[in-house]
């Protein structure tokens, strides 16, 4: 047996993983304990926040269409993942990843941080697309590590307020919502 394990039947995997594939879940790690972070994210699953990643991040949208939100000086931009697309972020371009469509499903690939960079996540006001809240955190684990972020925001009123207009952020029920001065973009414009 070699040090490195034996190839995975990425099929099969899927196949023994999709319950994990949907809401409420909706992503699964393929590999622990690895320098790459490979996870398999599933649809529908649309989100409110804007990760700042500091690494680079890799998607490979292998089944249906999906799109990222992209936050720009102070504009949303949207990248569309059709089927079949790949793509390359870059380090610290703030993005949501939208995948509207069930039974959707994209690999992404991402590396473990060293010790001490931070991940940021981020939420902007609707109304004036002004920064409302930031949270950084040293990411160990996707699936444990977010929720209590998330939660925390999702739960706390004065974190959701903005200071520029006022506006309150709805949280977790700003799905489907669209931030002003948003446009489309086919395919990567970083």
């Amino acid at each position: 047996m070699f040090t490195y394990g034996m190839p995975l039947n990425f099929k099969k995997w899927l196949d023994d993983h999709a319950d994990r594939l949907k809401p409420p879940v909706g992503n699964q790690q393929v590999w622990q304990d690895a320098d790459f972070i490979v996870t398999v994210v599933g649809g529908p699953n649309q989100r409110t926040d804007f990760h700042d990643d500091p690494l680079e991040e890799f998607f490979y949208q292998f089944k249906g269409n999906a799109y990222l939100n992209i936050m720009d000086n102070g504009k949303v931009e949207r990248v569309d993942l059709k089927e079949g697309d790949i793509f390359l972020l870059p380090p610290h371009v703030r993005h949501s990843p939208q995948r509207p469509e069930p039974e959707s499903r994209c690999m992404v690939i991402e590396r473990q941080r060293p010790e001490g960079v931070t991940d940021g996540f981020e939420w902007y006001c609707l109304q004036c697309n002004h920064l409302v809240y930031r949270v950084e955190v040293q990411l160990k684990s996707i699936v444990a590590d977010l929720p209590p972020l998330f939660e925390r925001f999702y739960g706390d009123a004065s974190l959701r307020l903005c200071k520029h207009c006022g506006a309150t952020h709805p949280g977790k029920h700003a799905h489907g919502a669209v931030l002003p001065s948003s446009t489309t973009q086919q395919g990567a414009k970083p």
